[in-house]
């Protein structure tokens, strides 16, 4: 399980795929959103990921949801932008060596 302290912009430039979600008693946390199995309201949120780990948090399972788009909707535009940055970029060529004089 991939979980920090960080803000959202660090864990974007980390890679990492990672929603901040607040627990029951007003701690933040950051959550991998790959590995949330499922997301039910009883009528408290409860989260509970791929290994079985559960989590109480205050956030609807609508506001989960509506994060979980938001990250992949940034995750797409970021892809965009990096593929305009890769065509812009110079590109390096090899230069066989100049001949030598013997």
């Amino acid at each position: 399980m991939n979980m920090t302290g960080s803000t959202p912009r660090a864990a974007q430039q980390q890679g990492a795929k990672l929603i901040i979600v607040t627990r029951l008693n007003g701690s933040s946390m950051s959550l991998n959103c790959d590995l949330i199995e499922r997301a039910e309201s009883t009528p408290d949120t409860v989260l509970t990921l791929t290994d079985g780990t559960k989590f109480v948090i205050t956030e609807s399972v609508d506001e989960v949801v509506a994060k979980i788009q938001m990250f992949r909707a940034s995750v797409i535009a970021l892809a965009g932008t990096l593929e305009v940055q890769a065509v812009s970029t110079p590109k390096l060529h090899v230069v066989p060596n100049p001949p030598t004089e013997d």
